[in-house]
């Protein structure tokens, strides 16, 4: 009997198996759990689908998340196969690339709405449309990063839109809090995935996170995932508005000593 056998749920945002919803998915699965998954488009499916077959997903869906059609679908598609359901992970966020160069001061109107639109309001959309077929111990979870609240080179308009995010969490907490579902964040520390390569500079980032870390290295998919597994179970059954970081200590730290020596070289 694994930790989540018998718990049934949703991830929106699998892309690859070098991603942290890839990680939390892979974590979930071991310890037992029926997870169904969604993708964007015709592209996306040739991804997800090998890894949704492989974890044995009853419930693969087609979901663009800025429309509340189409997550209303998957919510009824799974309530026919499941009845009810345990656990809604969103790991979804998008921005021009345009809008993630250059001065934050420059961002676009459209690029603005874009991305509060896939990456922070769809966790409002996600978690209206989940909470009639939650049970009471479920537990939604959401994606963020340190950005949201310190500047990071190349993050910009992401950096809002994961700020509008763990707002909206804390509320949502509130809001789903009479219905014993909880509603937490993880803020991951920088790991290589493919979402990450599109930020300039991302290799930089990861020498920088070393030299900060006080575990003097970046967090790995498996860091993630397992908290990830953590807050999603009923180990955490008493956690509910939180934001964890899982980045081997860096956002407790303004600089370090291998950082003051690197800048005196």
């Amino acid at each position: 009997m694994g930790l989540m056998t018998g718990k049934k749920g949703v991830i929106f945002g699998v892309s690859n198996t070098h991603g942290i919803a890839y990680g939390i998915a892979k974590q979930l699965f071991d310890e037992g759990a029926d997870i169904a998954f969604t993708y964007a488009g015709e592209i996306m499916e040739k991804r997800v689908r090998p890894i949704a077959q492989g974890m044995n997903a009853k419930v693969i869906m087609s979901c663009d998340v800025t429309k509340e059609d189409e997550v209303q679908a998957v919510f009824n598609e799974l309530e026919k196969t499941y009845g009810k359901i345990d656990f809604v992970v969103h790991a979804v966020a998008f921005a021009n690339r345009e809008d993630l160069t250059g001065d934050f001061i420059n961002t676009s109107k459209e690029g603005w709405d874009i991305a509060m639109g896939v990456s922070a309001y769809s966790l409002v959309t996600l978690t209206r449309c989940a909470q009639p077929i939650m049970n009471e111990g479920g537990s939604i979870l959401a994606l963020t990063y340190l950005g949201s609240e310190k500047v990071v080179p190349s993050y910009n308009v992401m950096g809002v839109a994961k700020a509008a995010l763990e707002a909206s969490a804390r509320y949502l907490a509130d809001n789903m809090g009479k219905y014993g579902v909880r509603v937490n964040c993880i803020s991951a520390g920088a790991v290589k995935t493919l979402a990450a390569s599109g930020i300039d500079g991302f290799g930089k980032m990861l020498k920088a996170g070393v030299l900060k870390a006080p575990l003097k290295r970046n967090v790995t998919l498996e860091d993630v995932g397992k908290t990830g597994l953590y807050l999603l179970s009923d180990l955490s059954s008493g956690v509910t508005g939180e934001i964890v970081h899982v980045d081997c200590g860096c956002h407790c730290v303004y600089t370090s000593a291998d950082e003051m020596e690197q800048m005196t070289r």
